[in-house]
Order: C-alpha cells, then structure tokens, then sequence
C-alpha cells in the first residue's frame, strides 16, 4: 500500500518527521500532559521546519505538498503518546488554518495566515457551543452589525488551543431568523475586551487546552467577516470532510501504535513458562483487531486519494471516521487489557492512549449524528454536494 500512495519523497518526509519529534517534542511530553500546557518555544520549531504550511500556498511560507504529506503528519503525531498534543497541532493547521487560507482576503492571509505557518501565531476554531454540541445550525451566537463594526455575543466550548491561542476563527449569527442560511464565520484576536476563556478540565488529551470561550459585546471591524455574510454554514460543511478524515487518520494511527507496543510488550511478558504472545486467545484476538485497523487504513487513504483530487468525499469521509473511531477505540481497550495490571498504570502507555481514544467517537462530530448523516445519504437517497465551488 505504501508504494501505492506514497513515494520516495513521502518516505523522507516521513522520516525527517520522525527523527523532529523524537528530538524536539518526545523530551518533553509528559511535562506537557502534567500542566496542560504546550510551550510556545515548540511552535515555533514546527513552522520553522515547515510542519505547519504542509498544504498552504508557498507566498505564505508553506510548501504545497499532497494530503499524503498530511497524512504522514498526523499518524506520526499519534505515536509520541500524547493525542493532546496532536490535537493542538492538527486544530491549528487543519481547523483554524483552513478557514483563514479558504475564506480569508489578502490582508487577513498575510498577518494570520503567514504568521500561522511560520508559528508565530496559534489559532483556534470556534463552533462548538454549549447547549448545541454537534448542532452547528442550532448555535445562538450572534454578531449584530453596527457601522464599521460587528459586535459578537455568545459562548463556545469544547475548542482546541482556546486559552493559549492567538486568535479564533469564530461561527456567529448575522441573522437568526435564517437559521443555517444566517451564520457567518469571523475573525478575532483573543485578547479583545470581552473575551473570556475557561480552561476545562478532560478525560484525555490532556497536553492540550480546552477552553469555553464567552463573547461579551466583543467588538471587531467588519473587514474581519471571512467570506460572504451569511455562508458561514455552507463553509464549515464544506471543511467536514477533511476535520473528519483527520480524526479517521488519527484513530488507525493510534490505534496501530498500541498494537504495535503490545505485541513488543507480550513478547517479553512470560506467564507459565512462555511469552504471552504464545497463546491463543491473546494471539487471535491481536490479529482480529489488526485486521480490523488495515481495513480502516486502506479505506481512509483511498478516500483521502479522492479529496486530493477534489472530488466530493463527505459521504466517505463521514465513514471513515465512524469506523475507525469505533475500531481505535475497540482496540485500544483490548491491547490494555493484554498488558494486565500494567496497563492500568500510568507509566505504560496504554492508560493514555486509553483515555484519548474515547475522544475520537465524541469530537468532530458524534458517531450517532455521522448515523444520521449516513442514514440520510444510505436510506433516504439525499444527494449532498459541495456548498461552495
């Protein structure tokens, strides 16, 4: 499958990767994880590398390579035991960045987008709102044009690098009355009056931060509305597809990580007189989930092949990420359980990867709403097509 999808290029790519992370991020990792807070020295050292501007234009500082540039990227990230930290990167380069490169003019290009690519600047994506969750449509937001200013009242929650970040790509309602046909997405320095963000407190992905963000008559000018007033809806439909194979990227990753550790880990463990991977429940059960994680991985590079083509994928998209979420998170419980008490303890990583999986059903989008999707595509015969061409 490798030659298939990824070249010699790809290869050094992905081994100079590699060789980044091992130096400049394994070190310190669990410190990251202990305070939840990633240090801005690393940013910097990926933009300087280029990590940030993987499929960005080269007039901003990136390098316009291939989504399979991208993929190499995410599935290394997931292999340095900290899905939070991950998570900060790709919500950074992949949600905020998307936004500022897609919907964004020349002004907001050259002192957001350049600076994002460079690492000087963090961004965050905010949509999620607190009594909306997976119901983009349903958010209350709003943002009420008063001359040469919009002012921004609302909440968000559940957004990735909302404490620390430098600014937020934000999805308000210009006009409520229009529902999904009345969003529009915005752009804002975090540090505004009336901004507030609260760290939350999770499960997992700990080296990230989380924030819920408050919009309290925040003020910003209207040259800062990103795109046309009222397509903000059609333009995150159209990013679903690539945040959704992102997050069907990062569960074959991971979950290919802890099956990788495990099977090390039971050719070591001996228990009545032979290595644990000698028996074959334990041995059956490993090769039932590899199994079940190759399928994964095939279907989400054949559907990632596509969206560089720039055909429509949400239908696909959609599948990969309710499969391989549901298959990392299988897995990943299977393998702690192999390591026994081990795998309960902090210092093995399987209690981490453990707790980080759970996000993957949840985020982005709930299996059960991705159900529905489907079901609505599968059973009802609705045919979606690109919002924006």
């Amino acid at each position: 499958m490798d030659s298939v999808y990824f070249t010699e290029e790809h290869q050094l790519f992905r081994e100079s990767l590699k060789d980044f992370l091992q130096k400049e991020v394994v070190p310190h990792i669990e410190k990251w994880e202990k305070t939840g807070t990633i240090e801005r020295f690393i940013w910097k050292k990926f933009g300087e590398m280029g990590f940030l501007g993987i499929r960005y234009p080269e007039v901003y500082g990136g390098l316009n390579l291939d989504l399979f540039y991208t993929v190499i990227f995410l599935e290394e990230l997931q292999k340095i035991k900290s899905a939070g930290f991950a998570a900060a990167m790709w919500a950074h380069s992949y949600l905020a960045m998307t936004h500022l490169n897609a919907e964004g003019d020349e002004r907001i290009k050259q002192d957001y987008l350049a600076p994002s690519i460079a690492g000087d600047k963090i961004g965050a994506l905010c949509i999620t709102e607190p009594f909306g969750g997976s119901d983009v449509a349903g958010m209350r937001t709003t943002a009420v044009k008063k001359g040469d200013k919009y002012i921004i009242n609302g909440s968000k929650t559940f957004i990735t690098n909302g404490v620390y970040g430098d600014y937020y790509v934000v999805a308000a309602k210009t006009s409520p009355e229009l529902g999904n046909k009345g969003i529009s997405m915005f752009l804002m320095d975090s540090n505004l009056k009336g901004i507030s963000a609260t760290k939350l407190d999770k499960l997992g992905w700990r080296a990230s931060d989380t924030a819920e963000i408050a919009f309290d008559n925040v003020e910003i000018p209207v040259e800062n509305l990103m795109g046309e007033e009222g397509k903000g809806f059609p333009y995150i439909m159209q990013h679903f597809a690539l945040e959704r194979l992102i997050m069907a990227i990062n569960a074959h990753a991971s979950a290919e990580y802890a099956i990788d550790y495990t099977i090390e880990y039971m050719s070591q463990r001996e228990a009545f007189g032979k290595t644990i991977d000698k028996f074959q429940a334990l041995r059956h059960t490993l090769v039932e989930h590899a199994t079940e994680v190759e399928h994964c991985k095939v279907f989400n590079y054949a559907a990632v092949a596509r969206l560089d083509k720039g055909e429509y994928v949400v239908k696909e998209a959609t599948m990969a990420k309710l499969k391989s979420t549901k298959v990392a998170d299988e897995t990943i419980y299977s393998c702690l359980q192999m390591l026994g008490g081990y795998g309960y303890m902090e210092e093995y990583p399987l209690a981490r990867l453990f707790r980080d999986s759970r996000l993957g059903p949840i985020g982005g989008g709930t299996s059960e709403i991705l159900k529905e999707i489907l079901a609505k595509m599968i059973i009802d015969k609705q045919n979606y097509k690109p919002a924006v061409k």
